[in-house]
């Protein structure tokens, strides 16, 4: 395993059997996918367990109920640095992250650190969002991004690329956040480490079928963590 792409799935039976042999297709040399699975309902879990057995790249870790995004992505971390990953993925499950992305990532990934997807590099590049979500997101990003200090455009963005080096100098077990504010946690931990943030222009298209997983105890946390982060009360 040189590069790990990390898919976690919670009711994804519509978007994941489509969105793995797509990625294969990018015939990138080492890569393998790591789907982490919150023990869907739908069958998500399933679907990846028969795709496994066809292919030695798919990486499948179920766990037996919703535990977050946050943990999902700690847990897939640490599995993809036991099997030897050199640059690993974070990722929507739901193509609202184009993955014919990956190739330009991993080539801007040579001179950086840590590479981030941008929604907001270039304007706003969102697209199909309704007005309500848009407004949330634009707000949401600008507020982190002023409470963190973090000089990047898209704190919260969560189409990522982190070199092997960065994810073992984090300390992944201190690691609080487990909804979408565990992006920015990521994030700011790697700009405090002092490791070379790269931000390049993604277009973020909402998601092609299932529902969104956003809730009102993750927009909460998004607004606290920050702070913690701030003020030194997560270490």
């Amino acid at each position: 395993m040189k590069t790990a792409v990390i898919l976690p799935t919670y009711n994804e039976k519509e978007n994941i059997g489509k969105l793995i042999p797509v990625i294969f297709s990018l015939d990138i040399e080492g890569l393998e996918i790591i789907v982490v699975d919150d023990n869907s309902p739908d069958g998500t879990g399933q679907i990846v367990s028969e795709m496994k057995q066809a292919n030695e790249r798919i990486h499948l870790i179920s766990r037996p109920k919703k535990m977050g995004l946050g943990t999902a992505y700690i847990t897939a971390f640490h599995y993809a640095l036991d099997h030897g990953a050199e640059f690993v993925f974070s990722m929507d499950a739901d193509f609202s992250h184009d993955p014919k992305m990956i190739p330009i990532f991993l080539k801007a990934i040579e001179s950086s650190d840590l590479i981030v997807g941008s929604r907001y590099l270039k304007g706003v590049s969102i697209v199909n969002w309704p007005l309500h979500r848009l407004i949330l997101s634009v707000f949401g990003n600008k507020y982190a991004r002023f409470v963190t200090g973090l000089k990047i455009t898209d704190a919260t963005g969560g189409f990522n690329c982190f070199r092997r080096n960065v994810l073992e100098a984090i300390d992944l077990a201190n690691v609080r956040s487990n909804g979408y504010s565990f992006l920015i946690e990521m994030k700011y931990r790697a700009h405090k480490k002092n490791f070379s943030i790269r931000e390049i222009p993604i277009i973020f298209v909402d998601r092609h079928s299932g529902t969104s997983k956003i809730s009102r105890h993750i927009i909460w946390e998004a607004v606290w963590i920050p702070w913690k982060l701030r003020l030194g009360l997560i270490k």
